[in-house]
């Protein structure tokens, strides 16, 4: 399994942007996936995480009512719609495939992380 994140830009706060996680050569209905952040300086965090069918999905808080996470497993890709945007969003944004998540104190906490993409930069700046 192969993921590539696309999608990022530059956008003014209170933009939008739409995030994707595309896999090649394996399909990705066999892969709860999950998409991350790492601000300038700070560690990586979790954002969304989605299931296989796409029947279950949880949000860090700073971005629950902002953001949703959603997969069309036909072509092979999850999606991250980002609204609302925030100068406080800006990272570069990976996706990965994981095997389990729950939620902490309002972050979500993954487990058996796995075949990362490169990410998608995404500043937002006016």
């Amino acid at each position: 399994l192969q993921l590539v994140e696309s999608g990022g830009g530059l956008v003014q706060p209170g933009g939008s942007l739409q995030l994707s996680c595309t896999a090649s050569r394996v399909t990705l209905d066999y892969y709860d996936i999950g998409w991350f952040r790492q601000a300038p300086g700070k560690e990586r965090e979790g954002v969304a995480c989605i299931s296989k069918s796409g029947d279950s999905t949880n949000y860090a808080d700073s971005v629950k009512g902002r953001f949703t996470i959603s997969r069309d497993n036909a072509k092979s890709t999850v999606y991250l719609q980002m609204n609302s945007l925030k100068p406080e969003d800006t990272g570069v944004y990976y996706c990965a495939s994981i095997t389990a998540w729950t939620v902490v104190g309002g972050s979500i906490k993954t487990f058996g992380e796995n075949h990362w993409g490169k990410g998608t930069l995404v500043t937002v700046s006016s």
